[in-house]
């Protein structure tokens, strides 16, 4: 449990902290929590990655990616009634259309490049497995039994898969984009048995998004 949980903690715990500014304390956390990660070694309750099952997790990123952004594109203020209740109920804080975001302690020219590359590389690289080995590896499975290395992620168990998938939504501002992303990376999971499918899939989110907020100036999504 300890090398699944506390790599997560650490990143919370970090990025709870009043101090240091945002993108310094990003970096932070892409170090601390990374450093834990690659000590505790999660990985080493599970079988090696099969290659295979990347294409279809490289897919699979790719659509969670798409959710995550197009419910977005375009201006709120003239959007339909679905764009509309999505900006007010479907991100948190509820009921007020998000505020649009024109600058972010993330952008290169408030941080420099080096923090923005570092913001891309810990969304992508760092947290993005160790969420899988947490949410995925760790929390799903303990919910059907303490020891939890023993349970297969396969057949589903429907009320441990929606209970993970909804926590993980609301983890994140975009609730409900999040607690698809929870359901798709879970339902990966168990269709492959394969944690390294889910982490690859999620790596691919993360990056895509990463890439799209910076090449696009999107740094609400950051």
């Amino acid at each position: 449990m300890r090398s699944h949980a506390l790599p997560f903690a650490a990143w919370i715990a970090v990025m709870m902290a009043p101090w240091p500014p945002p993108a310094m304390r990003y970096a932070l956390q892409t170090v601390l929590a990374g450093a834990l990660f690659l000590w505790l070694r999660p990985w080493r309750y599970y079988a090696a990655p099969r290659f295979a099952t990347w294409g279809p997790a490289t897919l699979v990123g790719t659509i969670v990616f798409a959710l995550w952004v197009l419910p977005e594109t375009g201006d709120f203020q003239g959007a339909s009634s679905w764009r509309e209740w999505y900006g007010r109920y479907a991100i948190r804080p509820f009921g007020a259309l998000p505020a649009v975001t024109v600058s972010s302690p993330f952008a290169p020219s408030a941080c420099g490049w080096p923090l923005t590359i570092a913001r891309l590389t810990g969304s992508a690289l760092v947290i993005a497995p160790i969420e899988e080995f947490f949410w995925r590896g760790f929390l799903y499975r303990w919910m059907i039994r303490p020891n939890f290395t023993k349970v297969e992620p396969a057949p589903i168990r429907w009320g441990a898969f929606w209970a993970t998938a909804l926590v993980f939504g609301f983890e994140h501002d975009r609730w409900l984009a999040g607690l698809l992303a929870g359901a798709i990376y879970g339902w990966l999971y168990a269709r492959t048995r394969d944690v390294w499918a889910a982490v690859w899939s999620h790596v691919i989110t993360n990056l895509l998004l990463g890439l799209y907020v910076i090449g696009v100036s999107a740094y609400t999504f950051w």
